[in-house]
């Protein structure tokens, strides 16, 4: 009897040591359930596979983030902001732009001609969300904000001035994208990336605005012919914010050191090595388009470029009127975003 007691005795003591008001403790491994729209071979994989590697070699193999393409846990691209915020999943990749004025912080990096490059844009992110991203993220743990190399036309015709886009549909994936797209006078279309090659096939659009690093994803080498950039230095046309966000509660309920071992890989840790890389997969990208004989690149001429960017100017206007609803100082915010660009674009 006594032998039976001291089992058990020695029973609980372990399974106290684990688990403290049903919270792991540092002795349990803990996985991460990561969840995005994305086919793992596409370019973003690059960063991804990486990075929860190295969360679970930091942490010893005691945090291990599990990659979940595709959406296959279910629900759709539009979902999986509450995915993270309800639990249903740990982590989420995804751009707040397929639920328009869910974020409406983080707009003033998607208007037209604000952003730069991947670097600049994605360090003053980081500026930008300590300042002012408070009241969009309240929800979640964030883990990363960044953008992509920022988007091109790709279309069935080709676009050289803005006269080539009138009555052309064309995807966008935020709200920004759609209003700069009726600015320009094509009929702009909001749409998850999923849907882009079914789409484009059968017609329901006539283009997308994309970097080159995701086409081979939606397979537009194949379904247009034309991709267009600016010529100057701001040869793209904007860009779309992406968050990696976590559940708050998976997070607080973490061991101490399992929540260093994130933190160490969250952020601005982190920043400028995602900003790096959305500038390198951008090549092969733009490789697999060109292998294809029928594509062709075209640069719009400075001229036409000058054209495009006064025609912006009511997206703005549309934008800041948004942000008045709500009580938000869009101008201010706008000029927080271009200054804290700027001051990484040095």
């Amino acid at each position: 009897m006594l032998k039976k007691f001291s089992l058990l005795s020695l029973s609980a003591a372990v399974l106290a040591s684990m688990s403290v008001n049903g919270v792991p403790t540092d002795a349990q491994a803990v996985t991460l359930k990561w969840h995005t729209f994305i086919p793992p071979v596409a370019n973003p994989s690059k960063f991804y596979k990486p990075w929860a590697a190295k969360i679970a070699k930091d942490s010893g193999g005691k945090l291990k983030v599990k990659l979940f393409w595709t959406m296959q846990l279910g629900g759709k691209p539009t979902q999986l902001l509450d995915q993270a915020k309800d639990g249903v999943v740990d982590i989420v990749w995804t751009l707040p732009g397929f639920t328009p004025g869910r974020m409406p912080r983080v707009e003033p990096f998607e208007l037209p001609f604000v952003h730069k490059d991947p670097v600049s844009t994605t360090l003053a992110l980081q500026d930008f969300q300590a300042k002012h991203l408070g009241p969009d993220l309240k929800d979640y743990h964030p883990l990363l904000l960044h953008v992509h190399a920022g988007f091109l036309f790709q279309t069935k015709k080709p676009v050289l001035k803005m006269e080539d886009l009138k009555g052309m549909k064309i995807r966008a994936a935020s709200r920004a994208g759609v209003w700069m797209l009726q600015a320009f006078g094509a009929i702009g279309i909001g749409m998850p990336l999923p849907r882009i090659p079914g789409a484009l096939s059968k017609g329901v659009i006539d283009g997308v605005t994309l970097p080159y690093e995701i086409a081979p994803a939606v397979k537009t080498q194949d379904l247009v012919s034309h991709f267009s950039i600016l010529e100057g230095h701001q040869p793209r046309l904007g860009t779309n914010v992406f968050t990696l966000l976590m559940n708050k509660k998976k997070y607080e309920g973490l061991p101490n050191d399992l929540k260093r071992v994130l933190d160490a890989n969250s952020g601005r840790n982190i920043a400028k090595a995602a900003g790096e890389l959305w500038v390198k997969i951008e090549e092969p990208g733009r490789k697999i388009i060109a292998s294809k004989k029928k594509n062709k690149f075209h640069t719009i001429p400075a001229i036409e470029v000058a054209r495009f960017k006064a025609a912006a100017g009511p997206v703005f206007d549309r934008w800041y009127d948004e942000m008045k609803k709500i009580g938000v100082d869009g101008p201010a915010l706008v000029k927080d975003a271009r200054a804290m660009i700027e001051k990484y674009s040095k």
